[in-house]
């Protein structure tokens, strides 16, 4: 059988060497744009996952906090110990709401129970009251009235049965502090004195009564019908 070969024509293979290199400059010429072309399509696609991507969440600890109560109970108390387990509070009303934007307590038909270092007992009562957590700093709202009982200290100091009442009452109870910028009734003993503000130091001792002040001082030694 016999065998056919064919030749390519020279003209032919002519324009298909010259084909080749024009195809060739070209490739060399455009290979030169493309890093710069790929960096810009990045570019691109980085600007649209920006604008498309939904925003984050939040963190946990960065939501607002809101100013409505987060919880409630009913006919409750709570207590809270210093660190050496001895009882420093006693918190208990007929309603406590607790606002989380501020960290307090509203009690309704609050009666608190202190007891400072040493010991002495201290309780605050009154239609609303606006408290910390641990009872060390109340603002009694309505039929105000802290009442520090009677005592003796180991030394011997005596301790007059003092007693605070007005509309409204701030008691400091660690500072052993009661003030107000409303009038207020003091009862030392069976000694009374008003005033329109008034600001009280146990520590020091002292009273700070200011506006129309009245006082009526009674000595120890009169009846009991000589009280104010």
């Amino acid at each position: 059988m016999a065998t056919t070969r064919r030749w390519p024509l020279p003209g032919v293979a002519t324009d298909w060497r010259r084909t080749l290199d024009r195809v060739s400059r070209v490739w060399e010429r455009t290979s030169i744009y493309i890093p710069v072309l790929l960096m810009g399509l990045l570019a691109l696609g980085t600007y649209w996952l920006v604008r498309n991507t939904p925003a984050a969440l939040p963190a946990e600890g960065q939501r607002a906090v809101s100013s409505e109560p987060d919880y409630y109970m009913r006919k409750f108390g709570i207590k809270t110990f210093d660190e050496a387990g001895q009882l420093k509070s006693d918190v208990s009303g007929t309603e406590v709401r607790h606002y989380p934007d501020t960290e307090t307590l509203e009690i309704d038909k609050a009666l608190i129970r202190s007891y400072n270092v040493e010991g002495r007992l201290t309780t605050s009562t009154g239609d609303r009251a606006l408290t910390n957590g641990d009872g060390s700093e109340v603002q009694l709202i309505g039929n105000a009235r802290v009442v520090r009982d009677a005592s003796v200290t180991a030394d011997g100091r005596e301790y007059q049965r003092l007693e605070f009442r007005g509309e409204f009452l701030h008691v400091f109870a660690n500072e052993e502090r009661v003030k107000s910028h409303l009038p207020v009734v003091i009862r030392r003993g069976r000694d009374e004195f008003k005033g329109d503000t008034f600001a009280y130091d146990n520590m020091d001792r002292v009273a700070d009564l200011k506006g129309r002040v009245k006082g009526v001082l009674v000595p120890r030694n009169a009846p009991a019908s000589a009280a104010p």
